[in-house]
């Protein structure tokens, strides 16, 4: 099951357990079973702190728990996790036998403080990037508190239970069996549903800082960027975000940004963070911005309030909220989310293995996610508004090669239709001709690009028809003193390094700012 590179990494992590624990499977006579037995005795092989048994009596096989010999906890994966989920592997090993997580004191109190039965189910794909980070902060919330109970499953490999329980969408995770949450989520988001005074404190300790010299709002490549550039400089700055990575969460395969030949969105949202944090920057997270209340007057100090309810201060600001994927707004499209309307190809595609599906737009990502579900679906259509594509020449050969994929033009979506709680098809205009037409369809990717993330600053700083905040060539907005950085801005060409360039000239301009201005701490 693993080559010779993986199995250096793996024995040299091996190495790390200090407490004994065995693994306990649960298998049949099928394919993927024997590949399991495989995975486990290579990895019983590694440490004689692990033991290995194999009969297990768990419903779903192939699956396997971990055990600590001399400890109550309840962790278990259905499935062989490989792909996205190897690491996820990784840490529950470690963490089991004793490894300490990275996880700080106090979110490490918060999970073993919570009260109560938590029977945790995570549904994920191989192929799904954002599925790790929820796997793993319930392993290591499974782990710390004897109250909580986790299985990671694979949902290609249970399709029967992903039917049943109408898994449209991945990571999806059920709590006592009923939904708890979709999407992505890390540890401090999945407390703070649980632990419902968290907000309110975490409000209350925001409020009390003092102002900073500069204050970023978003974690994105730009928000990161300018957090580095102003540390740098010696001054105050803090770094408030909705969630830390931003848009680069959701991207899978990353092979533009310059010097790195080739990761993923996770990794190097891991490496922004690790980055931003070797400096003396106040990482806020987990904090939505609802309202910029700029300075009243000259050298007076800006004001962001957040929908936790805390509010913070700060002599300068750098907007770095980033975008979010723009939605076509029809009939059927909000109702049918996460139930057959997908935004990501990569983590929902495995799901629609073997079923029709379509997707909405012609562009690069349009494209490219038709080229990817091709492989795994029984047959895509791809709608395009325009009469003809946008992507890349490339692109388009490969697209038009693939012998289950229909690409429609000049294809007006007007509706997407569903029954029994679930898609099952779309209505789309020709518009050459007006003539509607229905397409029987399981699932639904849309894929039309990005929208700004701006409305919380209509009426503070000056935007586009579309919502873009205008910068000057300095990066600085409408308000003085207020900068704005990425994707969020009229600088065109979203792109992870343009984003890093224009987060950096923004904290440069932001201490430009304050050498050139005299801000007081007392101005409103």
């Amino acid at each position: 099951m693993l080559d010779a590179n993986l199995k250096t990494q793996l024995q040299s992590y091996m190495e790390r357990i200090t407490q004994p624990f065995e693994m306990v499977a649960s298998l049949d006579d099928g394919d993927k079973s024997r590949e399991l037995s495989e995975l486990l005795h290579e990895i019983e092989g590694m440490s004689d702190k692990i033991s290995l048994r194999e009969d297990g009596d768990d419903d779903r096989k192939p699956s396997f728990s971990l055990n600590r010999i001399d400890g109550d906890i309840s962790l278990r994966f259905a499935g062989i996790p490989m792909g996205h989920e190897f690491t996820s592997l990784v840490l529950a090993l470690l963490q089991v036998g004793g490894h300490p997580p990275k996880a700080s004191d106090e979110v490490i109190d918060q999970v073993k403080a919570l009260d109560g039965d938590f029977r945790f189910e995570t549904y994920f794909s191989l192929s799904c990037q954002n599925c790790p980070d929820v796997v793993q902060a319930l392993n290591l919330m499974a782990v710390l508190n004897p109250n909580i109970q986790h299985v990671a499953i694979d949902g290609a490999l249970f399709q029967d239970e992903v039917e049943a329980r109408e898994v449209m969408a991945v990571p999806s995770v059920f709590l006592n069996g009923e939904p708890f949450g979709q999407g992505r989520m890390d540890l401090e988001e999945i407390i703070a549903k649980l632990d419902t005074g968290a907000a309110e404190r975490d409000a209350e300790k925001l409020n009390a800082k003092d102002p900073f010299d500069v204050l970023v709002v978003g974690g994105g490549p730009a928000g990161a960027a300018s957090a580095i550039y102003a540390a740098r400089k010696g001054i105050r700055t803090g770094v408030a975000a909705e969630r830390f990575g931003g848009q680069v969460l959701d991207t899978n395969a990353i092979e533009n940004f310059i010097s790195v030949t080739e990761t993923d969105g996770p990794k190097l949202a891991s490496a922004l963070e690790e980055h931003v944090r070797s400096y003396e920057v106040d990482i806020m997270n987990l904090q939505r911005a609802e309202q910029l209340i700029p300075a009243s007057q000259e050298g007076g100090l800006h004001e962001v309030r957040f929908a936790s309810g805390a509010s913070l201060k700060s002599k300068t600001l750098v907007l770095a909220t980033g975008a979010r994927w723009r939605k076509i707004n029809v009939p059927g499209e909000s109702e049918y989310q996460g139930k057959g309307v997908a935004y990501c190809p990569h983590c929902d595609g495995p799901l629609f293995k073997g079923k029709d599906v379509a997707v909405i737009g012609g562009g690069n990502s349009g494209v490219e996610a038709a080229i990817d579900l091709a492989g795994v679906v029984k047959h895509v259509t791809l709608l395009e508004f325009d009469d003809k594509l946008r992507a890349d020449a490339v692109l388009q050969k490969k697209l038009h090669s693939l012998p289950n994929v229909t690409v429609l033009v000049s294809a007006e979506t007007t509706e997407i239709t569903g029954e029994n709680g679930r898609v099952n098809g779309l209505v789309y205009k020709d518009r050459k001709t007006g003539e509607e037409h229905t397409v029987a369809l399981a699932g639904v990717f849309v894929q039309i690009g990005l929208l700004p993330n701006t409305d919380w600053l209509k009426g503070s700083v000056e935007l586009t028809a579309h919502g873009e905040i205008i910068v000057d060539a300095r990066g600085e907005t409408s308000v003085p003193g207020v900068f704005a950085a990425g994707d969020v801005t009229t600088v065109p060409y979203k792109q992870i390094v343009i984003a890093v360039g224009e987060g950096a000239k923004a904290a440069l301009s932001a201490f430009d700012h304050l050498i050139r201005h005299s801000v007081s701490t007392d101005a409103a």
